[in-house]
């Protein structure tokens, strides 16, 4: 899947990343909502948002669970949490 598909969560307002994916979605294409650390828990309540509210009918086609290693300002390495959620659009 091209990268352009993709929508990264971070600290903007959740409806920011819900009308991106609905974007994507409304093209008729296959959207990944991406999230690492905290921000998590902010992608889960977009997908939420996006299928109980603007678009009925889209699904969960996969979820991808795994833990980056990442160096820190001093040279040490953290491990963090990201997730990748796979979205269908309604037919």
């Amino acid at each position: 899947m091209a990268d352009e598909n993709a929508v990264y969560v971070g600290r903007r307002p959740t409806m920011n990343y819900v009308m991106a994916t609905m974007m994507i979605l409304n093209k008729g294409e296959n959207c990944v909502v991406k999230a690492r650390g905290r921000a998590i828990s902010h992608a889960v309540d977009v997908c939420e948002i996006l299928r109980n509210r603007f678009l009925k009918g889209t699904e969960y086609e996969d979820i991808k669970l795994s833990t980056e290693v990442l160096e820190g300002e001093n040279g040490q390495s953290n491990n963090v949490s990201s997730i990748e959620i796979t979205l269908k659009p309604p037919e």
